[in-house]
Order: structure tokens, then C-alpha cells, then sequence
């Protein structure tokens, strides 16, 4: 998709359990872009870091992060990225690939985090290490091209407000 010549480019992210690929398919299928899922280009040695309940340190995804820019890059007509984006540093990773590139920051509490992270069966994400993305996290919210929302909404009303968002922001 793209707006007045711009092509979206835009990351879903947030904590463990705050819905980024749920959201991020349905803004991908309402965009009519392609949707790159973050998890699916963890390298081994970091799905069996958190599948052992070590988390990750920026060492571990500074390659993740670097792959994940060149998929933004890409795919110049737009795509939709789900990543936690974490950290200031990550982001501007992100942004260094991307110029333009938009965020929408599904907010959830740490006690729903736990909740849902507990309620998926056979992700490799395990629940001991939510409080690891809880204290990692630097609140997205005061940098420019972010959008939070509280991300107990609907999956549906979530995206249609970020697509809605979007069409204002690029």
C-alpha cells in the first residue's frame, strides 16, 4: 500500500502476548501487504535461549535485528513486521532500514502478558521469562511515528485503528 507516493512500512510490537501477529495479519490482509513474522527469523541459539528461560541480551539480537531490517528493506512497496522492538536502540535499528517506518505499540499489563504468554501451547516463549520484556522494555510512546493502544481492545477494533492511524501518518 502505499500513500501519496510513501510506501507503508510498519512494525507491530510489543511484550510477549500482546497480540503483534494476530494484529499484524489482519493490518497486513486490510493493507494488502506481505507480513514478516520477527519470531520466524530468530536464529537456534536464541530460540533455545528463551526456550531455556535465558533471556535474551542485545548481543543476541543485534543479528536478529539486522536481518530483520534487511526484510524491511526488502520489500520497498511496504510490508508489515511484527518484533517486540523493545529498546530505544532496537527501534532506530529498525528505523536505519526503513526510513519513514511507523510503530504501533499494543500496551498490555505485565499480569496479561503472563496470562496469555501461559495460555499458548507449544510456542517456544515460556512464561518465567515476561518479566525479562517488562524490564526491557523503554516506553515507545514520546518517539515520533508511534501509535499505543491499549492492547486489551478487540484484535479487530486494534487494527482498524492502526490502519485508520496509518492513512494519517505516512
Amino acid at each position: 500500500m502505499q500513500r501519496a507516493g510513501r510506501a507503508v512500512h510498519v512494525v507491530v510490537m510489543g511484550v510477549a502476548g500482546c497480540g503483534k501477529s494476530a494484529v499484524g495479519r489482519l493490518m497486513a490482509d486490510q493493507l494488502g501487504l506481505p507480513l514478516i513474522e520477527g519470531d520466524d527469523f530468530h536464529p537456534p541459539g536464541n530460540i533455545r535461549k528463551m526456550q531455556q528461560g535465558v533471556p535474551l541480551a542485545d548481543e543476541d539480537r543485534a543479528d536478529w535485528l539486522r536481518q530483520l531490517g534487511a526484510e524491511l528493506a526488502r520489500h520497498p512497496a511496504g510490508v508489515v513486521l511484527t518484533c517486540s522492538a523493545l529498546k530505544a536502540a532496537y527501534r532506530d535499528s529498525l528505523r536505519r532500514a526503513a526510513p519513514g517506518l511507523q510503530f504501533v505499540h499494543l500496551a498490555i499489563s505485565q499480569v496479561e502478558s503472563l496470562r496469555r504468554v501461559s495460555s499458548r501451547p507449544g510456542h517456544f516463549y515460556p512464561p518465567s521469562l515476561v518479566a525479562s520484556q517488562f524490564e526491557a522494555l523503554q516506553d515507545p510512546s514520546a518517539e515520533a511515528g508511534v501509535l499505543t493502544l491499549a492492547g486489551n481492545a478487540s484484535l479487530n477494533a486494534l487494527a482498524d485503528t492502526a490502519v485508520t492511524w496509518l492513512a494519517t501518518h505516512i
